[in-house]
């Protein structure tokens, strides 16, 4: 027995030793290639091969495309080319790129310990030709087979299902487009990606920001970035135009380090200020371990003097503390720089898990948004960055996300013992897609505060509990609960509309009966997208209709409120208010321009009385129970028009120069000396990396 064991395991052994690497398929013209230089042949031949059959087509010829073909083929157990995977911008060239592999000469099949295998391979094919370089190093990929749908392409979009492979981590220019992160939320990323996601069915757009990994299944964002890459051929000129400042990537991680950039100066028509600028550095890593673990962290170091309204709007809602100068809009606390300027560092990151297609858990530090508007009525991106947990899951025709996030109440008044408030949300958002073209959403969140008895309780913490049925058993003083709902309808590829309605509280019996009952408190959104506005490509048009009426997201315990660091987390505007805004973005290879419009009104308080408008208020110092009416208080006219215009400089990092002038027009029906009609006119001239949401429009 002993000896036959020895034997096996020398087979065993021999064949381990003999047996470790896979022979190359053998192409046409290298059958007299040694081992060693098969791998160099094939690439050689087959690349020649390709280039000579491939036939441009007019329409890539008329555009003067720049840009690439990547290709996913096998050759089979029998020698055969059996194309998996084409995507580029443009259909013509996926179907020339699988003409010329159908016409492919057989080759002999590659080998494992002597026995036919198949082989995987990745052939990006520059375009144009003349670009491309000879041999061309053709990636072998690690695969396994998945079915996924089809990226669409331009300028005719397929919305086949293929059948596509998840790829071990290659040597790419944008690993992170193969990963879990989160792609950074800005507004006119997210507008051309919605584009995308409207041409496929079964996709869920009213939680954001959306994974790499999902949004690569409806767009080729590695497509997209190529063709704005410029010929460069210098390391410096590569790092600055095109790619990652720092990059590492290995067969099962990798990771990235950018600097980051927000570097302005203008000037605005006040008497205040001398001139305006922000002075923003920072880094940001990014990485992933494997295909389902990811992580990102921005620690951001800002000096900034803004415009005069802004700059009121800081100092007026600083946080406690004995350091504290300001509240820097949507990025936090601040301290005094050089006397009339704001010091205010910034730190999120997150680290994000998809152990398998059904679920992804993000714990960091950072902000969402619940919604397909420029606003958000249920939770938007305007305050600070905080802590929280998320659970995404996707299954059938539904997405369902958990939030639960720990928040700050920062005002002096409620400040003990040198500690902000600290409060809790739990939310849940379900989405549903009802037909092809009709999806539902429903949301709701509570509120609840730390004190001395107890923290997160623990009732919330149950996923897919009713949240209101809870707030409810423990009384109006143990929490606040909001819900809401949400629509989104395609009338066609290119026009879609949207609507947001969202419940504080409600008595029914004094709903419709005139009375103007206090406790009726809600907000609604109704607005529409056009992409491709008028057969114009790249024009995109939107319009948004905003309200919320009075004491809507306040508590008869101001702590409760729908808040968070002195700012709200729905609707910048608070409570009490209407608005609409206009929005057109068009863009032109690397070039881009954006105006937008806000006009609306809202009650301020005015003479010490609480009007609704405020939410962080308690709303048992209202005017009146019954008579309630919005835009009650110091009626104010809100008027803003923003116009900008830049360039990308890299589209890896979304590295802009722009310029950009505000105009606002503030103007309340009872001026005060505290609160007086304000016209802005804000030009502002910059360098920055456009990663996130910044609002100065209230």
């Amino acid at each position: 027995m002993r000896k036959l064991i020895v034997v096996v395991l020398f087979l065993l052994c021999s064949n381990f030793l003999t047996a470790q690497e896979d022979i190359y398929p053998v192409y046409k013209g290298c059958d007299a290639a040694s081992e060693s230089t098969l791998a160099s042949c094939f690439n050689e031949k087959l690349t020649h091969d390709v280039l000579e059959a491939f036939k441009m087509p007019e329409i890539v010829k008329t555009e003067n495309y720049n840009g690439s073909v990547h290709v996913i083929f096998v050759v089979t157990k029998t020698g055969e080319f059996d194309v998996l995977y084409v995507r580029s911008a443009y259909k013509a060239l996926e179907n020339e790129a699988k003409r010329v592999f159908t016409q492919l000469p057989k080759a002999k099949p590659a080998t494992y310990n002597g026995r036919p295998i198949e082989m995987r391979f990745g052939f990006p094919i520059a375009i144009p030709l003349g670009s491309q370089e000879i041999p061309q190093t053709i990636q072998k990929q690690e695969t396994k087979e998945n079915v996924v749908v089809s990226p669409p392409t331009h300028p005719s979009i397929d919305k086949t299902p293929k059948k596509d492979i998840q790829l071990a981590f290659v040597d790419s220019n944008f690993p992170e487009h193969q990963s879990e992160l989160n792609i950074p939320f800005t507004h006119s990323t997210y507008d051309e990606l919605n584009f995308y996601y409207d041409q496929q069915e079964n996709t869920h757009t009213g939680f954001k920001p959306f994974l790499y990994s999902e949004a690569s299944k409806y767009v080729d964002l590695d497509a997209k970035k190529l063709a704005l890459f410029k010929d460069k051929s210098s390391k410096s000129g590569k790092k600055l135009w095109n790619e990652h400042f720092f990059k590492v990537q290995k067969d099962d991680y990798w990771f990235t380090i950018n600097p980051v950039f927000d570097l302005q100066i203008g000037k605005d028509n006040s008497d205040d200020v001398s001139y305006t600028y922000n002075n923003t550095r920072a880094i940001q890593i990014q990485g992933g371990l494997g295909k389902d673990f990811g992580f990102s962290a921005s620690i951001y170091e800002s000096q900034g003097r803004f415009s005069d309204y802004i700059n009121d709007f800081a100092r007026v809602n600083r946080p406690s503390g004995a350091s504290s100068f300001g509240l820097v809009p949507g990025r936090g606390k601040a301290k005094d720089f050089k006397e009339d300027s704001f010091d205010y560092p910034v730190a999120e990151a997150y680290l994000t898990y998809t152990p398998s297609k059904f679920f992804n858990f993000q714990f960091g530090h950072g902000k969402n948004f619940v919604g397909d508007g420029y606003r958000s009525m249920m939770l938007s991106d305007v305050a600070t960055s905080y802590p929280h947990l998320k659970i995404s899951t996707n299954f059938w025709k539904i997405k369902y996300t958990n939030v639960w996030m720990w928040l700050e109440d920062v005002r002096p008044a409620v400040n003990s013992n040198g500690l902000s408030a600290r409060k809790f949300v739990a939310l849940h958002h379900l989405s549903w897609n009802v037909t092809k073209k009709f999806n539902v959403s429903l949301f709701e969140a509570a509120i609840t505060k730390k004190d001395d008895n107890n923290g997160f309780d623990i009732n919330y913490f149950n996923p897919i509990i009713f949240y209101r049925a809870v707030e409810f058993s423990r009384g109006s003083g143990g929490g606040n609960a909001i819900i809401g709902l949400g629509t989104k309808y395609k009338l066609s590829d290119n026009f879609s509309t949207y609507t947001q309605f969202v419940l504080d509280e409600l008595t029914v019996g004094k709903f419709f009966d005139g009375s103007g009952y206090w406790g009726n408190k809600f907000a609604l959104q109704l607005g529409a997208k056009y992409y491709n506005a008028f057969n114009v490509e790249n024009l995109y048009l939107q319009g948004e209709f905003n309200l919320a009426r009075p004491y809507t997201y306040s508590h008869e315990t101001p702590e409760l409120n729908y808040g968070h660091y002195n700012q709200p987390l729905g609707h910048l505007w608070g409570s009490n208010f209407w608005e609409f805004v206009a929005i057109a973005r068009y863009k032109k290879d690397r070039w881009f321009g954006n105006a937008k419009i806000n006009i609306g009104s809202k009650g301020f308080d005015a003479n010490g009385l609480n009007y609704g408008g405020n939410i962080y208020l308690t709303n048992d110092d209202r005017i009146a129970d019954t008579g309630i009416e919005l835009l009650q208080g110091n009626n104010t006219n809100i008027f803003i028009a923003d116009l900008q215009g830049g360039y990308v400089i890299n589209p890896s990092t979304n590295l802009q120069l722009f310029g950009g002038l505000t105009f606002r027009d503030f103007n309340p029906a009872q001026p005060t000396t505290d609160f007086n009609k304000e016209t802005t006119t804000w030009f502002t001239l910059g360098l920055k990396t456009d990663i996130f949401n910044w609002y100065f429009d209230f």
